[in-house]
């Protein structure tokens, strides 16, 4: 399964004819988001009913093209891969850590409905990706904290300014200055917004992460960063990181051993089979807000993908307070559909996150 993740295929525009096969489907559904907008996946289909996976393709890659299936999957689950927007199946452009990873959140919400007779329990969704899949992995259990009951990111982008900065040969540059709209530098609140080590903060997902120490193209330090933050927040319970000496040059996975990719994938799994209950965050709190969040309480959308805020909650007294370094308009809808919209207070930070310096660094 590792291979689904070495971002090394850039697959041309397809259109395709949906199809069922008996073990493999290839479905259209649309953005919950972007109206009209069209998007693939594929989903396997397990030999007895089972927890839904989530898998991600990588920076340059797209799902790995349809085919029929005649025998079951080979995992034990209701495996759905997912073509982000703009991608070879999908329409639109694509926006690294904007709305693509809600076109995550909306697969799942389509394979609930349409698969019902194929899942063990609806509420029990696991996600897993690497390389540019890992990155979106490390952004997407921050901006949807209770959907997956554990996780994986391998070889993934925590900060993707860094990232930026690291790219000497302009691989991933040019993609950046059109999926982000800027270089970092120009408005380094928008790349705050995406980051899965900007957002640490919202980890409520157990998760596992596994990198080479020899990866030129995501540095292993974007795997130490994270679990180094991880742990300055108080959550080194939540984070398995395993850090994999001698693998990785120009290939996140060159010079690894038969034996030590065998151990990232038991690792992975062993992950899945020791969370198996979804995630139940308190009905009180604070979250980061990285141009949207979604739990099973609410969902709130800023004006943009863009912006960063920082949401106060109380689930049990229904109220929230939403507070950014602009007064960035925002709409708040309750699970029960009612809406609030308005803007952020501009106060910084009134109670410190764990973990952060003071107010302005948390927000900015």
């Amino acid at each position: 399964m590792l291979e689904l993740y070495e971002d090394n295929e850039r697959l041309g525009r397809t259109q395709l004819t949906p199809f069922r096969s008996p073990y493999q489907d290839f479905c259209y559904y649309t953005s919950s988001v972007t109206p009209g907008l069209r998007l693939a996946m594929n989903v396997i289909k397990p030999a007895a009913p089972a927890p839904m996976l989530v898998l991600l393709h990588g920076w340059h890659m797209s799902m790995p093209k349809p085919v029929r299936r005649e025998v079951p999957g080979e995992l034990p689950y209701v495996v759905i891969q997912v073509d982000m927007r703009g991608r070879a199946f999908s329409d639109g452009a694509p926006d690294c850590n904007g709305l693509e990873l809600i076109d995550i959140y909306d697969a799942v919400q389509f394979v609930r409905r349409e698969y019902a007779e194929w899942i063990a329990s609806p509420e029990l969704v696991y996600l897993e990706g690497g390389s540019g899949g890992g990155g979106n992995v490390l952004g997407a259990v921050a901006k949807f904290p209770d959907l997956f009951a554990a996780a994986t990111a391998l070889y993934g982008v925590s900060d993707y300014a860094r990232w930026y900065a690291e790219d000497m040969i302009g691989e991933f540059r040019d993609e950046m200055d059109v999926w982000i709209g800027c270089p970092p530098q120009d408005d380094p609140i928008r790349y705050a917004a995406r980051s899965g080590l900007r957002l640490a903060a919202n980890l409520h997902t157990p998760l596992y992460i596994a990198h080479g120490d020899g990866d030129q193209r995501i540095g292993v330090e974007m795997s130490r960063q994270y679990a180094e933050r991880v742990g300055s927040l108080g959550k080194a319970h939540l984070l398995r990181y395993e850090e994999l000496p001698g693998v990785g040059d120009r290939g996140h996975l060159a010079n690894a051993t038969q034996q030590q990719l065998q151990a990232v994938q038991d690792r992975s799994e062993a992950n899945r089979k020791a969370h198996r209950s979804p995630i139940e965050l308190a009905p009180q709190g604070v979250l980061l807000v990285g141009g949207y969040l979604y739990t099973k309480y609410f969902q709130v959308h800023l004006a943009s993908v863009h912006q960063l805020a920082e949401l106060h909650y109380d689930v049990r007294l229904r109220t929230f307070s939403l507070y950014a370094s602009e007064r960035y308009a925002y709409c708040f809808q309750w699970s029960d559909g009612h809406i609030v919209e308005g803007k952020c207070e501009s106060e910084m930070n009134p109670t410190k996150q764990p973990g952060a310096d003071d107010g302005k660094e948390n927000i900015q």
